[in-house]
């Protein structure tokens, strides 16, 4: 097999599964795993893949999202703990915005009951979920609906948050890096991610260790917008650090 064909083979391996093992992907194509890693040390360069503890995962570019299933299934417990401790670092605020996204949608489901609160979300799932079993008023952003994710995108769903004032909102992003800040493939998307940071007094970020060291299409935030990360510990503390040096906390759980 030609080298630009097995690459190409490559990519569509780990985005149909998005995620990996070196060993696997030799199996599946046939060629031995130093052959594969020199294709994924050219793919990792060009920003197609990213290698992490021995797994190659796909990296969410310009019309390419990962499977919605997958990602709803990777690092449950990672996503989990980012959940619970973001949803720490709720005070007085009484409004709050939920974005799309699995770890997103996790935060919504531990939102305190004990006090009503005002949730705006471009989510289908968080509002349909939020307005069945909790005391918070919920507001869904209208909008043409994206199938992949079920969020609200396009002028109606900014125009109809361009007019709130919200306390908190909690977003996801695609990838994070110092230099493109935290982008998403679909720029509809994009524009509904960065009205909520314009709206929004405070803003934090929810997302698992993978997101970082990604730079995705759609830029909606640079990494001083955002006043808290909120990640695992399998970030690499030399990596959390520079982020800090912007002004933004970051917590690693």
């Amino acid at each position: 097999m030609e080298s630009s064909d097995r690459r190409i083979r490559i990519l569509e391996h780990v985005r149909e599964r998005g995620e990996l093992a070196v060993a696997e992907l030799a199996e599946r194509l046939q060629a031995t795993p130093a052959t594969v890693r020199r294709d994924l040390r050219l793919l990792e360069a060009r920003g197609l893949v990213r290698r992490s503890y021995g797994m190659i995962a796909a990296v969410e570019r310009s019309r390419f999202e990962t499977p919605l299933a997958w990602r709803a299934s990777s690092h449950p417990d990672e996503k989990s703990a980012i959940a619970d401790a973001a949803v720490g670092l709720l005070s007085t605020e009484t409004s709050v915005y939920i974005d799309e996204g699995v770890t997103a949608r996790m935060v919504a489901t531990r939102l305190p009951s004990d006090r009503p609160l005002t949730v705006v979300t471009p989510s289908i799932p968080v509002a349909a979920e939020l307005a069945a079993s909790t005391p918070h008023e919920v507001l869904v952003l209208g909008g043409r609906v994206r199938g992949r994710t079920l969020g609200a995108v396009d002028h109606w769903a900014r125009e109809m948050l361009s007019g709130f004032a919200i306390d908190i909102a909690f977003l996801g992003a695609n990838g994070v890096t110092m230099e493109a800040g935290l982008t998403t493939p679909d720029p509809a998307v994009a524009t509904i991610k960065a009205m909520a940071v314009q709206v929004s007094q405070r803003r934090v970020f929810v997302g698992d260790h993978g997101k970082f060291g990604v730079t995705s299409f759609a830029r909606f935030a640079h990494v001083s917008d955002i006043e808290v990360f909120v990640t695992s510990e399998r970030l690499p503390l030399s990596q959390a650090r520079r982020f800090m040096q912007y002004g933004s906390q970051l917590l690693r759980v």
